[in-house]
């Protein structure tokens, strides 16, 4: 892989498939030989989330909460058509798209490896993970796009408020079509817990550390503070959650490759929905780029919190969270890759009219 693939990655993100791997053994080998510390760890929990998976999860949302300018929103009627791609690829089609793969693969294709009610709750995990588009590591697969920046921040500032509004029902609607029951009450207490208190952190710390010391110092020094807190957070919460896991695991290790396999094709199958519907409109590829990325890659640490919350920690439907984590970082930079080689397929900036009208500066 060339290094300008990867250079705007840390080292910890670049290798983040590595450490999910490595925590998935450790938690595992936690859950076998050493049982008590999970079960110990299972009776700290109110209102079935549990408490120290929600502190990490917390530390893992909360950084990325930061990094959104919701103040950039107020340009979005400049330009739009990028966005309309996103809105609709995000919210209209990929969560059914998911649905209907993930259905298809459990209960057809892999029928006679997966039994029914195993196959019910890989639906459920695999339903929010395709409710939840990215939100974080989109920046990321921007910069190694050379997306435009402007454009990526309303991206993922419009994505976090139809987050508020549209997961819950969406979630709601596709778990009941799948024939699982969900108490509404619990789905919205994880919204709450997991989107509205850290979003809400998140814009009270950057306004008040940007007018404390400037917008300079909030994007050039502070957020990097927190730069290594989200993996952190990630990868204990799987050290944790595996060895919750680890029966399962253990008895199903096919299971890992057979939950792989519609959530790569999944993730394949929206980026090119998105970049080439952005090919067709002649958008330019800084915002074609990134476009196709914020659907193809998921919110996992949503997906993850809200699937502890609904079903517990030891739920199969979390272990295809937990599998979203470990193939999302190789696809999507195969998805980079993909995308820097085909740039020539859009038009140039200057004939796009894009820059002229978005109204939205670089260094937003």
């Amino acid at each position: 892989m060339k290094q300008s693939e990867t250079e705007g990655i840390s080292f910890f993100e670049r290798n983040l498939t590595l450490w999910v791997v490595l925590c998935m053994a450790a938690g595992v080998l936690i859950g076998k030989f050493l049982p008590a510390i999970p079960a110990e760890l299972a009776k700290f929990e109110y209102a079935k989330v549990s408490i120290p998976i929600a502190i990490l999860i917390w530390l893992m949302i909360y950084p990325m909460m930061m990094k959104v300018d919701f103040a950039s929103i107020k340009n979005v009627g400049k330009n739009p058509t990028g966005l309309y791609v996103t809105w609709i690829v995000n919210w209209l089609i990929k969560p059914f798209t998911m649905f209907g793969i993930a259905a298809f693969f459990f209960y057809v294709v892999f029928k006679s490896l997966i039994p029914p009610e195993l196959a019910k709750d890989y639906l459920a995990g695999a339903v929010l993970l395709g409710a939840a588009p990215c939100t974080a590591m989109v920046f990321v697969w921007s910069h190694l796009t050379k997306g435009n920046p402007a454009y990526t921040v309303v991206q993922v500032a419009t994505n976090d408020l139809i987050i508020l509004v549209a997961f819950t029902p969406i979630v709601a609607l596709l778990l009941g079509v799948g024939g699982i029951t969900i108490p509404w009450n619990t789905l919205l207490l994880s919204v709450f817990l997991f989107v509205v208190i850290p979003l809400t952190g998140g814009i009270i710390t950057r306004s008040l550390v940007i007018k404390s010391k400037g917008e300079e110092y909030f994007n050039q020094t502070f957020i990097h503070k927190f730069s290594n807190v989200t993996i952190g957070g990630l990868l204990l919460t799987l050290i944790l959650i595996f060895s919750f896991q680890g029966d399962i695991i253990l008895r199903n290790p096919l299971h890992i490759v057979l939950i792989a396999v519609p959530l790569i094709l999944q993730t394949l199958l929206i980026f090119f929905i998105a970049y080439l519907t952005a090919k067709k409109l002649k958008l330019p590829h800084d915002v074609a780029a990134p476009g196709g990325m914020i659907g193809a890659s998921n919110f996992f640490e949503l997906a993850v919190a809200v699937a502890i919350t609904l079903f517990g920690a030891s739920s199969p439907a979390v272990l295809v969270t937990i599998v979203g984590v470990l193939v999302e970082v190789p696809v999507m930079l195969f998805l980079v890759k993909i995308a820097n080689r085909t740039r020539d397929w859009f038009p140039d900036r200057s004939d796009s009219g894009i820059e002229e009208n978005t109204g939205i500066e670089e260094n937003a």
